[in-house]
């Protein structure tokens, strides 16, 4: 009998991949993020990516990162994670979130509002900014787990 293969990817690492994927959608010339939804079988339930809101064309509202708020894409941008749970096809309620990016506080509010219970992440390149500290204060008050995400090698190098 022939053996499965055996250097298949891991479910973070799929998913992980997707988020990456989906965030490619993103028009912003500066940051591109993703966040995929999965329920407790691994089923995707909902996928994201930063971007303006529907019916707005890109080409409306401005890009910047400096400046006036309301001249900066931050007074009007939809974050991945929020695009994800806007998107969503059922209830998340135990789903688990992967995402580019750790999320900001806007966006923990809906994780947490959802009934998201764990957060798989990228990079974490905001960690000491407040909005950040803040999500992280909220989603351990709300007991949603959250862990950077690994590659299989790094979680061998760390075996070691």
């Amino acid at each position: 009998m022939t053996e499965k293969r055996k250097d298949y990817l891991t479910w973070d690492e799929c998913f992980m991949q997707m988020a990456y994927v989906i965030a490619r959608r993103s028009k912003d010339p500066s940051t591109q993020a993703g966040a995929v939804i999965v329920d407790q079988n691994n089923i995707v339930v909902a996928l994201g990516y930063n971007g303006f809101p529907r019916n707005i064309k890109d080409e409306e509202l401005p890009w910047d990162r400096e400046g006036n708020f309301l001249e900066t894409k931050y007074a009007y941008v939809v974050h991945a994670e929020e695009n994800a749970v806007y998107n969503t096809n059922q209830p998340t309620e135990g789903c688990k979130l992967y995402c580019t990016l750790f999320p900001c506080n806007e966006c923990s509010k809906s994780i947490i509002q959802s009934g998201i219970k764990e957060i798989i992440y990228a990079s974490d390149k905001y960690h000491d900014q407040d909005p950040w500290i803040a999500s992280r204060k909220m989603l351990d008050l709300a007991g949603v787990k959250y862990r950077q995400y690994q590659t299989e090698y790094e979680l061998k190098l760390e075996k070691r």
